[in-house]
């Protein structure tokens, strides 16, 4: 019997999958505060704790929220949605008020800060949303429209939304979805780059699924998946209107980019 049997965390971790489909059984509120317990117990830069988590359950303000999802069904139809926030206004708001220099957080290695704290929160909340029998998905549309979220959830200066995630309990649990080895995430002592043959190793098993069969159907003009995230997926100008979006909230928000 492997490790992992023994253990619930492991099981927990190894057996993830991304649930968009959720029941209308409402999240305890015992349930969800452990959730955000587990959230607010991870590491911290210089235990500063440089993160806070917007809980959203009103329907209205999910429904005002929704077009920056981009509409997606997740974004109103979870009976609860975190969305967790590179936060340092509450540290510079301490440093005010203790005389000392709140200036010394107002550039982007704080906010690399800031956005570790929180991605570090909101994998905490899911690791204990999964453990708790509750489903959950990324949206990563949360740094598309930054600006709109940053107006919308009244966030102050030096406060950036980094990760939202919805989460209930699933109508069913999805099947696993095929991951790429741990070999090519993994390099030993030093980084060893990515020849064409170790490419083509890597990925052979992914792009010859039934998945990667799927997706090409769906997509005629594209000869691999490569092209699918490049032409459809995660395009070039989408990428540069959005990245410029970020940037030039950063600067609003107060951080020195």
């Amino acid at each position: 019997m492997s490790k992992n049997e023994y253990n619930p965390t492991l099981e927990t971790l190894l057996n993830h999958v991304s649930v968009r489909e959720y029941s209308d059984r409402p999240v305890e509120e015992e349930t969800l505060n452990l959730v955000l317990k587990a959230a607010c117990s991870g590491s911290t830069m210089g235990n500063m704790q440089l993160f806070s988590i917007i809980v959203t359950r009103d329907e209205e303000m999910k429904a005002k929220l929704a077009p920056f999802h981009f509409n997606q069904p997740m974004a109103t139809s979870a009976p609860v949605i975190l969305t967790f926030c590179a936060d340092f206004r509450r540290f510079n708001q301490y440093c005010r008020f203790r005389n000392a220099d709140t200036e010394a957080y107002s550039n982007l290695q704080s906010y690399h800060w800031a956005v570790t704290d929180a991605l570090i929160a909101a994998q905490n909340a899911c690791v204990a949303a999964e453990a708790l029998g509750l489903g959950f998905c990324w949206l990563g549309t949360i740094t598309y429209n930054v600006d709109k979220f940053v107006e919308t959830l009244q966030l102050p200066q030096h406060v950036i939304p980094v990760a939202c995630i919805p989460m209930g309990y699933p109508v069913q649990k999805p099947a696993l979805t095929q991951k790429l080895p741990v070999e090519t995430f993994v390099h030993q002592e030093v980084y060893h780059d990515y020849d064409e043959q170790r490419i083509n190793d890597l990925y052979h098993e992914k792009e010859n699924s039934d998945e990667t069969k799927h997706i090409l159907a769906e997509n005629p003009d594209c000869d691999n998946l490569a092209q699918v995230f490049t032409k459809h997926r995660y395009t070039r100008p989408d990428n540069e209107h959005f990245a410029k979006v970020l940037a030039d909230t950063l600067v609003r928000q107060g951080f020195r980019v």
